[in-house]
């Protein structure tokens, strides 16, 4: 039964991220990759968040499973991110690229940490 709900939490992550991602690609036209960036940051804050209720509050492993791996895992994309940052390198904008990779990983980090702090503080 896990399983079945962590595959079925991830099609609706991919499923939300996919819908994001062209929201913000239709609002926004860049060559940096915003929506990327946004849904990677808040995918590691909720998984901080869900990690933080697990391990301060006493949530439960198995939504953490659920959510965590099946949601934020079809929702958050590393592949994508280092995909957009390679595809920056390839079309000369190799500062883009650099700040695309070093703003995705510092924000997501930061972000997972704000959630923890966020789960303890509640």
């Amino acid at each position: 039964m896990i399983a079945l709900l962590t595959f079925l939490a991830g099609a609706v992550g991919a499923v939300t991220r996919f819908g994001l991602d062209s929201a913000v690609k239709r609002r926004w036209q860049s060559p940096f990759p915003w929506a990327t960036v946004a849904i990677n940051v808040s995918g590691s804050l909720l998984l901080g968040v869900l990690a933080g209720i697990v391990l301060f509050d006493g949530g439960s492993p198995v939504w953490q499973t659920v959510i965590g791996t099946g949601f934020c895992g079809g929702y958050t994309t590393f592949s994508t991110a280092s995909f957009e940052t390679v595809r920056l390198v390839q079309q000369g904008r190799r500062l883009m690229a650099l700040v695309n990779a070093t703003v995705s990983l510092l924000l997501a980090v930061a972000a997972c940490a704000a959630g923890l702090a966020l789960a303890w503080a509640l």
